[in-house]
């Protein structure tokens, strides 16, 4: 998701900035101990449900999560912050954010409250940075060693917190790094055998997952482009991504089911006219599912299309 995503979520924190100024005079007051919430846990603030989900894992039953973005049912680019949301950043103890242009409106929700809570940004904590003329895939979730980064940050940061139970945090935090340690070694494994193999998407959110299993994305980058900023895709960008799939130049097509456009239906048509298997991928975490998991089921989805 670009900047131009995030006008919505601007326009309402400012919205929310103001009721709560006219309710309360100057809003609540950050959180500043773990002590501050009821029964003694700390109030972590993320995002989107998929930050939330690893808070939760790390500080266990020490932390009570709120993830603002969590319906894996609607597009995360239309989500419009609230005066709910405004109030709940303003009485965090920990915020976890995206970044990247993802979700800026918990920066602007964060100053008009004055919170001094401290804000970990994946993107940041990633060290990923945009190739000279390129725009930075801020996907970041579908990057393991990422997540892994921002597990640890997140014990760090728990554990200063709360130090009295920061060996916790920390022992959680490696827990959770061997899991992804063992998704890492399926997508080598992955890559093994698939390496130079051509996908194609609708938009970059997968790119990272597809990447460490070694699969060349053919799509042109004007067509991820144009489905990813709300545009229309030019007629000739259109029929050269639709000839990928007529002329067998691509095996998979992972796609983003949480959008949908003419783009994106005339693609999805085009492989399934030409017998390419597409599968869907999210931006939140389906209900009833773990990080872990949800990234294991889209690694077994999408090597079982390709051996097929």
């Amino acid at each position: 998701m670009k900047r131009r995503r995030s006008l919505p979520f601007l326009v309402a924190a400012a919205a929310a900035t103001a009721l709560l100024a006219g309710c309360s005079g100057g809003g609540p007051a950050a959180t500043d101990s773990p002590d501050a919430s009821a029964g003694g846990t700390i109030d972590v603030v993320a995002s989107t449900n998929v930050w939330g989900s690893i808070a939760q894992v790390v500080g266990g039953d020490h932390v009570s999560v709120t993830s603002v973005i969590d319906d894996p049912d609607k597009d995360p680019h239309e989500y419009e912050a609230d005066s709910r949301t405004q109030l709940a950043l303003s009485e965090a103890a920990l915020v976890i954010e995206n970044g990247g242009g993802y979700d800026d409106f918990v920066d602007t929700m964060l100053a008009s409250s004055k919170s001094t809570a401290p804000v970990i940004n994946a993107v940041d904590v990633s060290g990923k940075t945009a190739a000279d003329g390129e725009e930075l895939n801020e996907h970041v979730w579908y990057d393991f060693p990422t997540v892994a980064k921002v597990a640890d940050e997140i014990a760090t940061q728990l554990g200063t917190i709360d130090p009295a139970n920061a060996s916790t945090y920390t022992a959680n935090s490696a827990d959770f790094t061997t899991k992804i340690e063992g998704l890492e070694s399926r997508t080598a494994e992955a890559a093994s055998s698939f390496t130079g193999t051509g996908v194609a998407i609708t938009e970059p959110v997968p790119l990272y997952l597809l990447e460490a299993m070694g699969l060349e994305n053919k799509t042109p980058a004007e067509f991820s482009e144009a489905v990813e900023e709300g545009t229309d895709v030019p007629a000739t960008v259109l029929q050269e991504t639709e000839a990928l799939f007529a002329q067998h130049q691509v095996k998979v097509l992972v796609y983003n089911e949480q959008t949908s456009g003419p783009s994106t239906d005339a693609i999805l048509n085009a492989a399934s006219t030409n017998g390419v298997t597409a599968i869907g991928v999210t931006e939140t975490l389906p209900d009833g599912t773990d990080y872990v998991d949800w990234m294991s089921g889209y690694i077994d989805q999408i090597s079982a299309a390709l051996s097929a």
